[in-house]
Parts: structure tokens; sequence; C-alpha cells
């Protein structure tokens, strides 16, 4: 009887099993501290998951950006869900995701660790799976993109000042000296006026090719919103993504968008693919930027990616351009490939060993099996915090 190339896949598949998960903490000073509307970041942390299968095969990808839980993800997936899924087949990728979801069931836990830990563990399988079967993830979802335009996070406030003119001229143009089509500009932290300038600003130094999205962290009311929103509505804006405060957002963003006329973004801040989808029925944005690494892995955000396509709504990823190349590059409607500055990310700079340049304000999606990247150990050994 003749033995076919099915026959060596399924006899893979079945030698897939997970062997080793190991959870990696990295911490990287950054430059300078950098604020947002209500927040600010002083380091670049992430964790390092690796899936090793009994056949040797190492699936490996960096998740998140969580500096006070840090340690506690790791813990989670070391400690809860490790013992949990050894002996699993990478392939049943659902069934382990099931398996482990149940440990976000905790009303006295903080559920963000055991959502960051899923996550890290569900991105580590993908790639695996990518790489046992020697594709890259965008091909094995389905997707025929082979770039994504690239959106950098900037503009970032000046402690002291509302409106440091020079230093966004100097921001907005080594942005677009970095070879990216678009900014995502930070937003609501001061008054609407001072920042209805502070974009206007931008929109002078970028020119109109250059695309230009805000971004206000949940940083004002109703009334500050859509006073903003009518104060830069002649500027082109892309999207303007969270303007309002956590506590009511998905209706006043429903009437931001519709009263302005701007597009709205959100969905980084939700937990599950449900309240996704329920911000695209009540009316209340026209971009869902889900989080992979915030809230399940790529199996989560692929249910919204593929409800978005269903109803008509276009797909973003908040950051983590290690994860999202191939998830946006796989849905009908994925939009840019969002990074930041080196300043403010060095590791996605400095720990990819292949990774591809911005060309004329286009990243390639890595085309090699699973997430397509290779990490560098010196950079791991250099910052990883359990040494």
């Amino acid at each position: 009887m003749l033995k076919t190339k099915a026959d060596d896949t399924k006899l893979n598949h079945n030698h897939s099993k997970i062997a080793k998960v190991e959870a990696i903490p990295i911490k990287l000073p950054l430059k300078q501290a950098f604020k947002g509307s209500n927040y600010f970041m002083t380091h670049r942390v992430t964790v390092i998951t690796r899936i090793t299968t009994e056949d040797g095969l190492v699936g490996e990808i960096y998740n998140g950006d969580e500096m006070d839980d840090l340690h506690l993800i790791v813990k989670m997936i070391e400690d809860e869900m490790a013992p949990l899924i050894i002996g699993e087949n990478i392939f049943e990728v659902k069934y382990i995701w099931q398996k482990l979801y149940p440990l976000t069931f905790n009303i006295l836990a903080d559920r963000k660790i055991s959502l960051n830990a899923l996550s890290c563990v569900d991105s580590a399988i993908h790639d695996a799976i990518g790489k046992s079967l020697g594709i890259p993830l965008v091909k094995l979802w389905g997707g025929s993109k082979t770039e994504l335009p690239v959106m950098l996070i900037g503009g970032y406030y000046t402690e002291g000042k509302n409106v440091d003119k020079e230093k966004i001229i100097n921001d907005i143009e080594s942005y677009q000296e970095m070879g990216v089509a678009a900014c995502k500009f930070k937003v609501g932290g001061r008054s609407p006026e001072v920042d209805i300038e502070r974009v206007r600003i931008a929109r002078e130094v970028a020119g109109n090719n250059f695309i230009l999205a805000v971004d206000a962290n949940q940083g004002w009311d109703r009334n500050d919103a859509l006073k903003f929103a009518k104060g830069v509505k002649d500027l082109n804006i892309r999207w303007l993504e969270e303007p309002c405060r956590w506590s009511y957002d998905k209706d006043s963003m429903k009437d931001i968008r519709l009263m302005s006329g701007i597009p709205v973004a959100a969905g980084q801040s939700e937990d599950s693919p449900a309240a996704c989808i329920e911000l695209m029925k009540n009316g209340s944005i026209d971009v869902c930027n889900f989080d992979a690494s915030w809230s399940g892995g790529p199996t989560a955000w692929r249910q919204v990616a593929g409800a978005a396509e269903a109803l008509g709504f276009e797909m973003a990823h908040h950051e983590e351009p290690q994860i999202s190349p191939h998830l946006l590059g796989s849905t009908l409607t994925g939009t840019f490939l969002e990074v930041f500055h080196p300043d403010r990310d060095p590791l996605f700079y400095e720990i990819i060993e292949n990774r591809n340049e911005f060309k004329n304000g286009y990243y390639k999606i890595p085309d090699g099996p699973g997430f397509g990247i290779k990490l560098d150990s010196k950079v791991i050994d250099k910052y990883r915090l359990d040494k």
C-alpha cells in the first residue's frame, strides 16, 4: 500500500503533543517616560511563551505589555495552565483554549491576568501549528495579503506643556522619515481646545497625503469628546479612538460618530469577542481594534474578525506588531499594522532577528512558518527577569 503525504501529515499530527511549557518575563527600560491621557510608560515588558512538542518542535512568541502583573501572568502559565495542557495535541487548539478558559471564571480574581496568560499560550500554540505545517499563519488562516500599511502610535504629551509645537513637528517628521504611512496621535489628556490645536499642528506638518488618526484612551466625557471631534472634522482624521470614559463609552461613542461624522475605533478595552460584537451591533464603532494579547489570543481575535467581515466593519489590532500582521492579513477588513517608535518599543526593533523593514509606508508580512519571526537569544538573556 502506497504511503501518501496525507499519511505523513497525520503521523506528524499524532506526534504533536505538548511536552513542555515555558514563560519568560522580559523588562526593558525606556529612554524617557511616555505620557498619554491618563497613563504613562517607563518600561517595555512582555512575556515570551514557548510550547515544545514531543517531537521537539518549538512554538515561540511574545505577548503583552502588563508591567504590574508580569510575574503573575508567568506564574499562571507555568503553575496553572501548563499542567492542564501537557500531553494535548497542538492541532486541537480550540479544545485546549476551552480547557484553559475556565481559569477566567473566578470573580474574585483579576480576569486580566488569566486572559493575558491564555493569550500567551494560545499564540505560542498557533506558532507551533504553523511551524509543524511549514506555512505562515496568514496562509493557514485563509489570508491573501502580503503586506500592510504601517501606523505609528505617537504624538505623546510633554510634561508641563499644553502645546509643545517643536516636539510635535519633530515627532511627525521623524515618523515620516521612518517610512510609515500613518500616525495614531495621542489626545484626551488636555482640554479639547488644546488637543485641537495639537492635531492641527500635526496635520500641517504631515501634509494631506499622510494618514492621521487620533486616540484619546477614554480621556473625555461625552461633551468634550464631541467638542474635540467637531473641532478636527476638517483635518481628514482616519478615526477617533476610544474618545469617552469607560463607564458609559458604548452609547457615547455612538453619539460621537453619528454627530461628528468621524469614524470611531474601539475594542482594545473589551475582554471578549461578544463585547466587541455588541459594539458593532450597537452602532458604537466603525473600526474594531481588539487585542489578541489581552483577550484570549488569536483564537478569540479571529472570532471578532469573522463577525466584522459578516457585519461590514473594519478590523484593527491594538499594537503587538509581532502578532498582528498574520491576523490582519488573514481578514478581509484588516487595516493598519500598529507600531511604536523605537524609543517607545525597543523590543520590536531589537528582539526580532529577521524583522522586515518598513518600505514606502508598508510592512511585509513575515512569510516563514508560524508567525515567521526568530527571537534573538542574546536579547532575551539580556532582559529576562528570571535569570
